[in-house]
């Protein structure tokens, strides 16, 4: 792993299983909220009004699902990089990624500028709250 002491992959090892821990409870009670409402007799909703605004909070519920399946996805494929021994590589230009960095988010695959390169290049998903 690129340039990191014991005790740095220690901690990035610690935040991505405290990450991963918290991703999978609210991947789980997401998912059980899901099978409750679909097990139920259908939606109580009263004029079309309700009815839009259900549907409405479904779907960022399935997006806040989604958000979270690919964080847990990215934190394994971090994983693979630790034990290949690349964690900490940019996956463009193949600098050392800063551990600051890392340590603020230790799934990154990518050094700050060929991040922003590529958020300047590709479309990313705006979340509104």
């Amino acid at each position: 792993m690129a340039n990191l002491t014991d005790s740095q992959r220690q901690l990035i090892q610690q935040l991505l299983d405290t990450r991963e821990a918290e991703l999978q409870e609210q991947v789980r009670v997401a998912k059980a909220a899901r099978a409750e409402r679909t097990s139920a007799q259908g939606p109580n909703v009263e004029d079309a009004a309700e009815d839009g605004e259900e549907r409405f909070r479904h779907g960022l519920e399935h997006i806040d699902l989604q958000r979270d399946q690919e964080e847990l996805r990215a934190i394994h494929e971090a994983r693979d990089r630790i034990g290949e021994g690349t964690y900490g590589e940019c996956s463009d230009c193949g600098r050392t990624i800063p551990f600051e960095r890392l340590k603020a988010q230790p799934s990154a695959t990518r050094c700050i500028a060929c991040q922003t390169r590529y958020e300047q290049t590709h479309q990313m998903p705006r979340y509104t709250a």
